[in-house]
């Protein structure tokens, strides 16, 4: 197989088309699926098939056939990909440094979208009203809650805590969870 392919390709630096035709016809849905791979776009992908094939054949007399021409290939096809999305890649502006123009430097002012006065003032009525309804639970169901969700304390250490079983934690905590949607349901 190598050796029928040296064969071809011999007859492609002759100018014979045909054996040309034969390489491209062998090669080119491998090398498209390396280059889609790369760049991950079918119309991109089907540009730089066209272009390993056009480096390939142009470098061909470069080719040394100790080596699997598929790989020869695949070198190039990988190498126009990279080429390609090095040289797509966009230039960045940093928010630091001030820009040159040819009327001098000036700092460029980016608008922050990102605060909405709304938004945060729900937020800040929603943690009022869930510590306004943790506040009106009965004692114990008020001291498993703030030490499950605010102190972050497993059932074990609240157990520990305050002396009890850690069914009684589970069912407590349970108990309190349900008092708050109801309570909070309304809110």
């Amino acid at each position: 197989m190598q050796n029928e392919e040296t064969g071809i390709i011999s007859q492609a630096l002759a100018g014979n088309q045909k054996a040309y035709a034969t390489l491209v016809d062998k090669h080119r849905s491998a090398i498209f699926h390396i280059v889609k791979r790369i760049v991950h776009n079918d119309e991109i992908a089907r540009d730089l098939v066209q272009e390993t094939f056009m480096k390939a054949f142009a470098s061909l007399a470069s080719y040394r056939s100790e080596y699997r021409f598929s790989t020869w290939l695949y070198k190039i096809a990988a190498n126009s990909s990279i080429d390609h999305l090095r040289k797509k890649r966009i230039q960045a502006l940093s928010l630091d440094r001030p820009i040159e123009t040819e009327d001098g430097t000036m700092e460029l002012e980016v608008p922050d979208y990102s605060y909405h006065p709304e938004r945060e003032l729900v937020k800040k009525q929603q943690r009022f009203s869930i510590e306004e309804a943790i506040q009106s639970l009965p004692d114990k169901y008020r001291e498993v809650i703030i030490y499950r969700h605010k102190d972050d304390k497993s059932y074990e250490e609240i157990a520990d805590l305050l002396d009890i079983p850690v069914g009684t934690v589970k069912a407590r905590i349970f108990r309190a969870r349900e008092l708050l949607k109801k309570k909070l349901r309304n809110v």
